[in-house]
């Protein structure tokens, strides 16, 4: 089963070149995806059931890796939806030539591919070449649109993440190196085979191979101060691959820096590299701030609400307890849908207006009834405002700080989330209010994209109230991947 899911996304992008009509590539991509969301579905069933996916040395699923394999099928399900009327209008309004509607799909599925070999690799160093595949891919599609904005947020992309990577190889030799000795070359770089030896490794270069791998793999998570690539990627992609970045790329790349915490930890204990990641997160955080509350254009201010919420989810895995643990998960989950619902709504709203500036987009609510209470639904979300299903994890992992006794970090974390909710609002507010430009007609724009954001947004609205009892299973399970290996 794990293979025919690797195997499924490498044979839609193989069809995808063989074809150039618009809704051929269209009823292959969905019918393609559905697939894969059945099959990724059939196997974290099957985890959270209690049997690990194992097959051979190469491939190994847990609750932690089915949880976010789920999430990377059902996101790349819905983009692939949404893309289909968000790329008929890009393709009507000459943004790019029908010939080349063939390499979106192509490339958005390898960027799928790399992203399941990155959840189901039982060895870190495949685990590293899949990260690296995910960027390659992703570049692509940054500059889609071939236009300067785009081929140089591409570029950045490409060399930022790339010498981030680098760093992250290096903390893998290091890991290597540490464990050889004891596990020999066929099982130097087996997570779990290492967690079982890591109390035999030398804590010096297991210390070094952490901080390499956290800056490493923080690049792509985008933590700050290795953050810059993110807005600029985020703003000039297509608004679906803009969802899968932020919605996904995010978490597997946050999942890499898990696996060697979980190796660490067990031989030096929670404190070393918890303590780091916490600082990494409060740092996001704060430097997300200050531009969230200066933003002019739509995209970038959801960007930079990424670096934060990835911030509160470092901080959350750094306090390291069962609470603040489980709250990480469930906000993987609150972010990675209500982002990429944003995303869409945005997607919709700057094609409708033409623009991403915020200042040149008005009276939402009057040219467009739905997806503006849409945006103002997905922005109270994101932004953590009650009762929606963000506020409800942020909630989680605040109590959880100050359970710990750990005052002054989270009451920090609940000043900066506060200033960043005004922030938010305060931006969106100016774009669903006002009078509407004269140039802007009124109605919604393409009814299949607004039935996709529709139905994303019941998930964010469900979850602030009421957490079904199979998540919570999951999110238990998931945190015990943590909490029954290590304490």
């Amino acid at each position: 089963m794990p293979l025919i899911l690797l195997a499924l996304p490498l044979v839609i992008a193989s069809l995808s070149l063989m074809f150039t009509n618009r809704k051929v590539l269209g009823a292959i991509s969905i019918v393609g995806s559905a697939t894969i969301v059945l099959t990724a579905l059939s196997i974290a069933r099957q985890v959270f059931a209690g049997s690990r996916v194992v097959w051979g040395q190469f491939i190994f699923i847990d609750a932690l890796s089915a949880l976010i394999l789920s999430l990377v099928a059902i996101i790349g399900f819905m983009v692939t939806l949404y893309s289909l009327g968000y790329l008929a209008h890009d393709l009507k309004e000459g943004e790019f030539s029908e010939d080349r509607l063939k390499w979106y799909y192509f490339w958005l599925n390898i960027f799928v591919f790399t992203m399941f070999l990155v959840l189901v690799s039982a060895n870190l160093g495949i685990m590293w070449v899949a990260v690296e595949g995910t960027t390659l891919a992703t570049a692509l599609l940054v500059g889609f649109y071939n236009k300067k904005n785009s081929l140089e947020a591409a570029w950045k992309y490409i060399i930022i993440c790339t010498v981030g990577i680098i760093f992250a190889l290096f903390g893998t030799i290091l890991l290597h190196y540490a464990a050889v000795s004891v596990t020999g070359e066929s099982g130097s770089l087996d997570w779990q085979t290492l967690r079982r030896v890591a109390e035999q490794l030398d804590p010096k270069l297991l210390k070094l191979a952490f901080i390499f791998a956290l800056v490493g793999y923080g690049t792509k998570v985008g933590l700050a101060p290795m953050h810059t690539w993110l807005p600029d990627a985020h703003s000039q992609a297509p608004s679906p691959i803009s969802a899968m970045l932020s919605g996904v790329l995010l978490n597997c790349a946050f999942y890499s820096i898990i696996r060697f915490h979980l190796v660490v930890s067990e031989s030096l204990g929670f404190r070393f590299s918890s303590n780091l990641i916490l600082l990494f997160g409060v740092l996001s955080i704060v430097v997300a701030l200050p531009f969230i509350l200066v933003q002019r254009d739509i995209k970038r201010l959801l960007a930079y609400s990424s670096i934060e919420h990835m911030g509160i989810i470092a901080v959350a895995v750094g306090l390291g307890s069962k609470l603040a643990l489980y709250g990480a998960f469930l906000h993987m989950i609150n972010h990675a849908l209500t982002k990429s619902s944003l995303f869409f709504i945005v997607g919709n709203i700057s094609q409708h207006y033409r623009t991403k500036r915020i200042i040149r987009i008005k009276g939402l609510f009057k040219t467009m009834p739905i997806m503006g209470p849409a945006l103002m639904v997905g922005g109270l979300a994101v932004a953590g405002a009650p009762p929606f299903n963000i506020f409800m994890s942020e909630f989680i992992i605040l109590s959880s700080g100050f359970a710990q006794g750990r005052y002054l970090v989270s009451s920090l974390i609940a000043i900066l989330i506060t200033l960043i909710f005004t922030g938010v609002i305060y931006a969106l507010s100016k774009m669903v209010l006002g009078i509407p430009p004269s140039r802007v007609k009124l109605g919604e724009h393409g009814n299949f994209a607004v039935v996709v954001v529709l139905i994303s947004l019941v998930p964010v609205v469900v979850l602030g109230v009421y957490i079904p009892g199979f998540i919570h299973d999951i999110l238990q399970q998931v945190t015990s991947v943590f909490i029954g290996g290590s304490q």
